[in-house]
């Protein structure tokens, strides 16, 4: 069920659970709370909230976002959401998160399985940085965030750090593989830096290329095969 719900473009597989779990969902018209019953399209008349639902095309986009946008599909203070710069015809929704004035990389889909792909923890999915600080970062710390310092009560660390410029300390190029809300911002904080602009420059093997801010392009078959090959293990 979570997964025909995920194949419909609603949302990820995680958040289909707690449809399910409420009630929400009913099969000819029956409510199912089991997560484990098997619909067959064929057949099957599935309804979430009262809605007839089908599973969609996959789709997916690329995005390089820009500040002053919110990485949601609704808000209720009507603020600008990253899926009002994507024409589409589709449900799409971001897979994971980058704050109000974060940009860089974003991926939108209306599949399921491939956001929980990239987001799951198990998967160890790289993503890179690019951080401006509040003041120099002195090796000490850079090695310190390296090594691992405890956030939410458990060791953390960056995969990789560097400086984009020698010259310049206060610019950082960082990579790990967590996807916690404000991790890199937090990080640094544990130590007393306030990053003053972040950007996203890579998430797995998507890169902003020539992508202008709030410009977007189709991600291609070829690459989701390519993530499915690399991560899907």
């Amino acid at each position: 069920m979570n997964k025909f719900l995920s194949e419909c473009g609603i949302s990820s597989r995680r958040n289909s659970e707690e449809y399910i779990k409420t009630g929400r969902v009913s099969v000819n018209g029956n409510i199912v709370t089991d997560f484990s019953f098997y619909v067959d399209p064929a057949v099957d008349v599935v309804y979430l909230d009262g809605e007839k639902l089908k599973p969609e095309k996959k789709v997916y986009y690329l995005l390089n976002k820009p500040k002053g946008y919110i990485t949601t599909t609704s808000d209720e203070k009507n603020r600008k959401k990253v899926t009002d710069l994507i024409k589409t015809k589709h449900k799409i929704f971001p897979v994971g998160r980058l704050d109000y004035n974060t940009t860089g990389v974003l991926i939108l889909t209306n599949d399921g399985n491939f956001s929980n792909l990239m987001t799951h923890p198990s998967k160890k999915i790289p993503r890179v940085y690019r951080a401006t600080l509040d003041k120099p970062l002195i090796q000490e710390h850079a090695d310190k965030l390296s090594k691992g310092i405890y956030l939410d009560g458990r060791k953390s660390k960056f995969e990789e750090i560097k400086y984009v410029n020698s010259n310049n300390k206060k610019m950082v190029e960082v990579t790990t593989v967590e996807g916690r809300n404000h991790f890199v911002k937090r990080m640094f904080g544990q130590l007393g830096y306030f990053v003053k602009s972040l950007e996203r420059v890579s998430f797995g093997i998507f890169t902003l290329e020539k992508l202008p801010y709030g410009y977007y392009r189709e991600i291609t078959d070829k690459e989701i095969e390519k993530v499915y090959k690399l991560y899907d293990k």
